[in-house]
């Protein structure tokens, strides 16, 4: 992924993650690796944990301890892309 300069990589990462939920491309309770998705973006586990973060806040993802973090589905109020 080419990431725009003037932007925080993990916002933009949040973004590409918030698209694929939107589209199925993730499902709910698909977990997400945080390695994983930090080496396919090629960005550090940090800007990858703040990417989560945001998306946990928002209600994109849940975590459970011990376990890692999943998609919780399409927030109320966002909109849906079949």
């Amino acid at each position: 992924m080419e990431f725009d300069p003037r932007r925080p990589k993990w916002q933009q990462i949040a973004e590409v993650i918030r698209q694929r939920i939107r589209t199925g491309v993730y499902v709910p309770d698909f977990q997400l690796s945080e390695v994983r998705l930090a080496d396919e973006f090629g960005v550090n586990r940090d800007t990858m944990r703040k990417a989560t973060r945001a998306l946990r806040e928002e209600g994109w993802i849940t975590t459970t301890p011990n376990m890692g973090s999943f998609v919780a589905g399409v927030p109320e109020g966002e909109p849906q892309t079949d």
